[in-house]
């Protein structure tokens, strides 16, 4: 490999801003706000919109469209007469 073309790679807190859930992982993502981590270093944090603790799929909160009306629908209209 070439050297000096690849990101750092370094570890990462990841955090949900609406639930406050967060996990360290390594990333080549950084940012300049920092946390203080259950080990007691300091990590930088980028902050998340969604996570698998929000996220509708994995809370089990998901809804599920009803497409049986459109079928129905599309061949009522375009049905074989």
């Amino acid at each position: 490999m070439k050297a000096d073309i690849h990101p750092q790679y370094n570890d990462v807190v990841f955090q949900d801003v609406s639930t406050k859930f967060a996990f360290l992982t390594r990333s080549t993502m950084t940012s300049k706000d920092k946390i203080k981590w259950e080990d007691g270093k300091e990590y930088p944090v980028v902050k998340v919109e969604i996570s698998s603790q929000s996220h509708p799929f994995y809370t089990g909160k998901q809804k599920t469209v009803d497409a049986g009306g459109r079928v129905d629908k599309f061949r009522k209209r375009y049905g074989a007469k």
